[in-house]
């Protein structure tokens, strides 16, 4: 037998290792920037924030709860390195009293919703609370005492801005309302919203994290009484958009919108109402002697984000494809929680940006056709308190931060400096 097939081999055998050992390490793969920054989203700290804002109570519009709201929010926007705030003052008008609006005619599959929805399926009371003796906590009772004055007087939005680093002059708008209704603490509508947006100014305002476009972070005022603080906001600056002030300065006060998303009711999607039953497992029927119907008391298996465009909008084309970025950001990054896209965003603070920029809603629930058929028992009610949520529900808002904030990130991009 020949040795030289065997000497080939050993010779093979002994040059592998040296040549191995010759060959460059392979590249580390560089962190994902974006996956890092929602690391840095936590639950116990969004928790944290929300519970802040009830210390306020409700804060009702035009009362110096909310406007003790407004000064804690700043304060706390300062604290995280998003110093450069503002107010955007305003003029409102508290009526005497307020026109209910005018029934829809009924569609095929139930009665209309808004924002061009059906109301499917079995419902749950809606309404607004008024009644100050329904709230059984006799300290939240008197916290809410005061009263909205009838007439006019000065209101204010607050927001802080993220500067881009090479494209100053174009800005995507995030925001969420701060004033609630209803007698309890507007943990959720809309401490959630609220409270989301602040973590992400917090997040995009650590050292080292920086974004080419910018990024503006809002409080909106005045969304229970007709998105006002909102509509403010584009009267006053929409023709400001991209001028650079003073000229050569490199500074735009109102950077060129991009698009703008809202955030408004973050935590409860426990499902379609169903039966309420007695201790008994008997239907418990109202004064009509109609069956009473109620969400389940745990959040669903199924619970999603759900980001909505209006799809009669003069921006629709682009809020959907904005809504679509925002779902494919939620599969990347969020840990729990998926999305869904619909196109009847309705009532909440996005509508006036509607037909001048891509805008969009991200909520617990579709605002028409399920917020609007009962499914959160909460919803203006004294139990909107930070105590009637579980972890569950706070994670689903977490979810919809992670979206948010991954979707951003992607869109202005934000990358980390060493």
């Amino acid at each position: 037998m020949s040795l030289r097939p065997l000497t080939a081999l050993l010779t093979l055998a002994c040059a592998a290792p040296l040549a191995l050992a010759q060959q460059a390490p392979p590249a580390a793969t560089p962190e994902d920037p974006i996956s890092v920054l929602v690391g840095r989203l936590e639950l116990e700290k969004y928790k944290a924030t929300i519970k802040g804002l009830t210390q306020f109570g409700d804060r009702r519009q035009g009362t110096e709860r909310n406007r003790k709201a407004l000064d804690w929010i700043e304060a706390q926007l300062k604290s995280y390195g998003c110093t450069n705030t503002e107010r955007l003052q305003y003029q409102f008008t508290e009526p005497a009293r307020r026109t209910p609006a005018a029934p829809r005619a009924p569609l095929a599959g139930g009665p209309a919703g808004q924002g061009g929805s059906t109301l499917f399926g079995k419902r749950g009371p809606t309404g607004v609370n008024n009644d100050p003796l329904a709230q059984p906590d006799e300290r939240l009772r008197a916290l809410n005492a005061e009263p909205t004055l009838v007439g006019t007087s000065l209101r204010e939005n607050v927001y802080c801005t993220k500067i881009g680093s090479t494209r100053p002059d174009e800005m995507y708008i995030v925001g969420a309302h701060m004033d609630g209704i209803g007698w309890g603490e507007a943990a959720n509508d809309d401490g959630s919203g609220t409270a989301l947006v602040m973590e992400l100014a917090r997040i995009f305002s650590m050292p080292g994290v920086e974004s080419e476009r910018s990024i503006r972070f809002v409080l909106w005022n005045n969304e229970e009484t007709g998105l006002q603080g909102a509509s403010a906001y584009v009267n006053q600056r929409k023709d400001l958009q991209g001028i650079e002030s003073p000229k050569g300065s490199g500074k735009y006060p109102e950077p060129t919108w991009l698009g703008m998303i809202q955030h408004d009711m973050m935590m409860f999607d426990h499902g379609m109402p169903a039966p309420k039953l007695d201790a008994n497992g008997k239907p418990v029927l109202d004064a009509k002697g109609q069956p009473v119907y109620a969400p389940p008391k745990e959040q669903r298996a199924e619970a999603d984000v759900n980001i909505e465009y209006q799809s009669n909008a003069k921006q629709s084309e682009g809020a959907a494809k904005l809504a679509w970025a925002f779902r494919a950001a939620n599969d990347k990054y969020a840990t729990h929680y998926p999305a869904a896209v619909g196109f009847h965003m309705t009532n909440t603070d996005s509508t006036p940006f509607m037909d001048l920029v891509p805008a969009i809603s991200l909520r617990e629930n579709e605002r028409g056709q399920q917020i609007g058929a009962g499914w959160n028992p909460h919803w203006h009610q004294p139990t909107d308190l930070y105590s009637s949520y579980s972890d569950k529900d706070f994670l689903l808002g977490l979810n919809a931060a992670q979206t948010t904030l991954a979707a951003i990130a992607q869109l202005t991009g934000t990358k980390l400096k060493n």
